[in-house]
């Protein structure tokens, strides 16, 4: 199966994705992914379609498939442009407003001059003319697409004001038949609403577009010419290629995913850790594109560009999150689904209801039944999960979280137990040797050790190989990583080493308590002390969990002293010590099965068992994101994050649950008020601007994510 990923403008509210979700779904297509704030469809497909069909059809549904350099950065919606050449929301507002002005005013103060009804008629037209070019052909293509949109009851409302008023004037009924004015300003109310929305739902998305401007940058590039002298020439960071060298000074963004050949420089990773530090790097070290130097001067060979680069990694992922709906939204989807049918019913009994049972005269009928289709506010529904989503994963990147789904963020809020991986995770993992002892002569147990552990992916194996480097190294005919032992190898002469944990060694001697083992034909030839300091913050962490009743578990590979130590001086409340990557796993499967469990490893050893948790949470370099297992990724070993991970998956549901009940409060409150005429004689008018500021409310209680305390 082939993913693809498209970007679709027009998508105004919750039902134009279920429209292209039904459609992409009726097309045998799988995964499929929609999110109508991001405009972001994705799905996966087999050989039998084409991409360019599928693309075909979502435009014959009045949508529009654009490429990704098209996309409209400047806080525009992206609605379906019509006939009428109107690019947004906030044009088609203004054209409205110039003429409903006058008849606003007539409503309040009466103008004896506009009380003419062709004069209404003239003023009214325009205006309906284009809501219709909008409202209109949006709700037509909903009704043939079979998932009818909130389009639908704006256009028969506006056109049941407008045609009333056209057949009172037509037969002179008189001024009780005219009501273009009812049509004229619910139109330009609904627009003023529409891009009200437009503005908030942007807000909603800074964090993202702070890292997508981020993207493209100058470089400084280094060529040569045909003298061999150095060049240095600005090309704009997108045209950069694998393996092109960049100069990189003080105050420059880097402009791809580079690694330092020469030099020294301070650089401000904030951009993806959201810590405004200058970490110092050297040569040899990579540097993520986006981040900005500080302070020093250095060349670097660019190693990734586009797709592949960190920053558009974690963009992708939480792209992906996004469209990604948790389970409490799928209710409000089911009953949007409905929605529309459902209000077009309770308008048509209002009419009759209000004519045939209350005596009230046609024109009241008429103008309740007009009132319950304005008000009605399906958008709100949709907009109540993915508002907060937005946010709620917004705020986590910039701070160096990155959800990998939306279903985390809720789930987080029922977590009972943390289980913490000990190396790596509360400690730091840059390890030291602080004394070793051998049998044989030093430097030959040096070089043995070295070309073992050179081959560990362990960050102790790793540890020894960086500090015992050497170009004279044994030639081994066959050497493996034996998981949770340690690195076998046979020699030339057929002779096996195996440097290991303590469990390799406990039949050849009762000291247990070195770090590092070495045997040589089952016999104990050394062994190394390995120093590993615990993370500052991990007992801040700790107490944190503890406070709010979270339950803290050590689950270690490492020795039971070493990791009751640890849990003592971090007040940890159980210990599960000298555990094989397998055992692991089952305790995991086990303790989840028990009560929600959060475990928080280092991304890569711990990968099954972060997988198996309820939640898993990997603390890891930038540069590692995309080959995480974990489903929520605290990046470049931010434990300190956790807190705020923890606070803004709560806060996030919480938030959804108040936007829902918001939605479905104001719906099940407004349409009543409105088929009961409470809302006067004006209905239409106050029922447009309450519904168009029902989905400002939402908005705003999500963008108070951004700033709201959530530890």
């Amino acid at each position: 199966m082939e993913k693809v990923d498209l970007k679709v403008e027009g998508m105004d509210c919750a039902n134009c994705a279920l429209t292209i979700n039904k459609y992409l779904t009726n097309k045998g297509l799988q995964n499929i992914k929609v999110n109508f704030i991001g405009g972001a469809v994705s799905f996966e497909k087999d050989n039998a379609i084409s991409e360019d069909e599928i693309k075909n059809g979502i435009n014959k549904l009045g949508y529009k498939v654009i490429e990704e350099h098209h996309h409209n950065h400047h806080g525009h919606d992206h609605s379906e442009k019509g006939l009428l050449k109107f690019s947004n929301h906030y044009q088609r507002f203004i054209f409205c407003l110039v003429f409903a002005a006058p008849l606003f005013l007539h409503m309040i103060v009466p103008i004896h001059f506009l009380m003419n009804p062709y004069v209404q008629l003239l003023l009214a037209t325009p205006i309906y003319v284009v809501g219709m070019d909008f409202f209109g052909r949006s709700a037509v293509k909903s009704i043939v697409s079979g998932i009818p949109n909130m389009n639908v009851l704006i256009a028969l409302g506006a056109t049941a004001a407008f045609g009333y008023s056209v057949y009172g004037l037509l037969t002179s009924k008189g001024e009780d038949f005219l009501f273009f004015e009812t049509a004229a300003t619910t139109i330009t109310l609904v627009f003023l609403g529409n891009w009200l929305e437009d503005k908030s739902i942007d807000t909603t998305q800074t964090a993202l577009k702070k890292l997508a401007v981020s993207k493209k940058t100058m470089a400084n590039m280094i060529a040569f010419d045909g003298d061999h002298q150095e060049q240095i020439f600005q090309v704009e960071s997108t045209a950069l290629r694998v393996g092109d060298l960049v100069l990189l000074k003080n105050g420059d963004v880097v402009p791809m995913d580079c690694k330092i050949l020469w030099g020294a420089i301070d650089v401000n990773e904030s951009i993806i850790t959201g810590e405004s530090i200058p970490i110092e790097k050297k040569i040899n070290d990579t540097l993520i594109g986006g981040s900005l130097i500080e302070n020093g001067t250095a060349k670097a060979q660019v190693t990734a560009v586009g797709e592949d680069t960190v920053l558009s990694h974690i963009l992708k992922l939480i792209k992906d999150a996004e469209t990604e709906k948790p389970p409490v939204q799928q209710m409000a989807d089911r009953i949007s689904a409905i929605f529309v049918p459902t209000v077009l019913s309770i308008a048509l009994i209002t009419v009759l209801a209000n004519y045939f049972i209350a005596h009230q005269t046609f024109t009241d009928s008429l103008l309740r039944s007009i009132a319950v289709l304005v008000i009605a506010c399906p958008c709100a529904m949709g907009l109540a999960t993915p508002a907060a989503v937005a946010v709620g994963l917004g705020r986590a990147a910039r701070n160096g979280v990155l959800f990998k789904n939306a279903k985390s963020l809720e789930i987080f809020k029922n977590i009972q137990q943390a289980v913490f991986d000990k190396t790596g995770t509360l400690t730091t993992g840059k390890f030291q040797i602080a004394g070793f002892e051998s049998v044989i002569e030093q430097e030959t147990f040096k070089k043995i050790v070295y070309s073992l552990e050179k081959y560990s992916n362990h960050p102790i194996g790793i540890a020894i190989s960086k500090a015992w480097k050497t170009k004279e190294i044994v030639r081994w005919q066959k050497v493996e990583e034996i998981k949770g032992l340690g690195i076998q190898a046979t020699d030339k002469e057929g002779n096996i080493l195996l440097a290991g944990s303590y469990k390799i060694a406990k039949e050849l001697t009762n000291n247990t308590q070195h770090s590092i083992y070495v045997l040589k034909n089952n016999e104990l030839i050394g062994w190394i002390d390995i120093e590993d300091e615990i993370r500052p913050e991990a007992k801040e962490i700790i107490q944190y969990l503890k406070r709010r009743s979270i339950k803290t578990i050590l689950l270690s590979g490492d020795k039971k002293e070493k990791c009751l130590h640890v849990a003592n001086l971090l007040g940890i409340d159980e210990v599960i010590a000298e555990q094989s990557p397998e055992q692991k796993l089952q305790h995991i499967t086990q303790l989840t099965n028990e009560a929600p469990t959060v475990m928080i490893g280092d991304g890569i050893n711990d990968g099954p068992a972060l997988a198996k948790a309820t939640v898993g949470v990997s603390v890891s370099e930038a540069s590692q994101v995309a080959m995480q297992s974990a489903q929520v990724v605290l990046v470049n070993h931010g434990l300190k994050n956790l807190p705020l991970a923890l606070g803004l998956g709560k806060h996030t549901y919480l938030t959804i649950k108040q936007n829902l009940f918001w939605a479905f409060s104001y719906n099940i409150i407004a349409i009543p008020v409105a088929a009961l005429g409470l809302l006067g004689v004006y209905g239409p008018t106050y029922g447009a601007l309450i519904m168009g500021l029902s989905d400002v409310v939402l908005a705003v209680n999500s963008i108070r994510l951004n700033f709201k305390k959530v530890i």
